[in-house]
């Protein structure tokens, strides 16, 4: 199971600093990409020039910076930072986030979420090759016009450092078709989310083969990054445990992230072929039924999006996403201790070889 790298993501409501401390025994047993998410938290920028200066190897993932409370010459200038100082180890994970985000906590305008990924791809890549950045987009202008509202003094740029990197790997997070297609025609890596492997090509199987079609040699193949939760384990009580946290943060994101008919997590459910159960688990969360709407979310996608149980199941778990295309799985270790967690981010390092 070679082609899959380990990875990790840190829990931005946990204690960091703890986890920071003992990031070292993580690196040490083979975790090779740690990942910081960015909801309405601190950032996660700072978190991981942090991390970059108590690690050596691990690839350093922003997971997912919301292109919307950035500008796409602003991220570039911190994914380049963060790849000087990391020594070439940044991934810049990029995402539309939502609405709810958006427009309630950045009180910005969450339009042409599809167009902004695909011109802030063109724009980051401008800015590490060290050119001129001149952009005449639909939703970008560089340097901004007086035609585009601006004061006509704008000048063309270019970063003044030189970046580490030319290319910094850009992964775009992404559930619905359109994306999917884009993330495979441009990015170097593609995020979904509530991942099913036994039903990859049913939810992504058309806009992969559609954008991959129109992907650039160049940029290598794409590499697909899961987030699943981890327990490697014969006790039955704590498999029943973790498996019944990953059903409640499920039912959050099935029932909860967004209005009726308009849940991007709940039409991925659907397209799995859950129809009913999401129908179901929206209705009971949205009234404010979550224990119920846990209950209802089908235990074999629970199971089948985890990496939960004995290591013989493990094992076969992990051979599922590799034969899925996953290139990257970011475990989030279910245990309860530190050492316990250590010990099952081994485990996992051990099964992928």
């Amino acid at each position: 199971m070679t082609a899959i790298t380990l990875g990790m993501p840190i829990n931005y409501a946990g204690d960091f600093r703890e986890t920071i401390a003992n990031l070292a025994d993580f690196e040490g047993v083979g975790v090779r990409r740690i990942a910081v998410p960015e909801a309405y938290s601190f950032d996660a920028v700072s978190q991981l020039g942090f991390i970059a200066a108590r690690t050596e190897k691990m690839e350093l993932q922003t997971a997912i910076l919301p292109m919307y409370s950035r500008t796409p010459t602003n991220l570039a200038m911190t994914a380049a930072g963060l790849d000087y100082i990391s020594g070439g180890r940044a991934i810049l994970g990029i995402g539309a986030s939502g609405p709810q985000v958006i427009e309630g906590f950045h009180g910005v305008k969450y339009d042409f979420p599809l167009g902004r990924a695909r011109e802030h791809v063109e724009i980051c890549r401008k800015v590490w090759r060290r050119e001129k950045v001149e952009f005449r987009g639909k939703h970008y202008t560089l340097p901004l016009d007086e035609e585009h509202g601006g004061s006509g003094l704008g000048k063309a740029l270019k970063i003044i450092n030189h970046p580490v990197r030319e290319r910094i790997p850009m992964l775009l997070a992404a559930i619905g078709p359109k994306n999917v297609e884009l993330a495979a025609e441009l990015y170097e890596e593609f995020q979904p989310f509530l991942f099913h492997p036994d039903y990859v090509d049913a939810a992504f199987g058309e806009p992969l083969a559609a954008g991959k079609a129109k992907r650039d040699p160049s940029l290598g193949d794409l590499r697909i990054v899961v987030q699943s939760a981890a327990l490697v384990t014969e006790d039955a009580d704590q498999i029943e445990n973790a498996l019944n946290t990953v059903r409640h943060h499920a039912a959050l994101y099935i029932g909860g992230m967004g209005a009726r008919g308009k849940n991007f997590y709940n039409s991925l459910v659907q397209r799995y072929g859950y129809v009913d159960e999401a129908i179901q688990i929206q209705d009971l969360y949205l009234d404010g039924k979550k224990a119920e709407a846990a209950a209802a979310v089908p235990d074999e996608l629970v199971r089948a999006m985890s990496l939960i149980g004995p290591k013989s199941l493990v094992a076969e778990r992990l051979a599922a996403f590799e034969g899925a295309g996953v290139g990257v799985i970011l475990a989030s270790p279910a245990a309860g201790t530190h050492r316990e967690r250590v010990d099952t981010m081994a485990a996992l390092a051990e099964l992928i070889g």
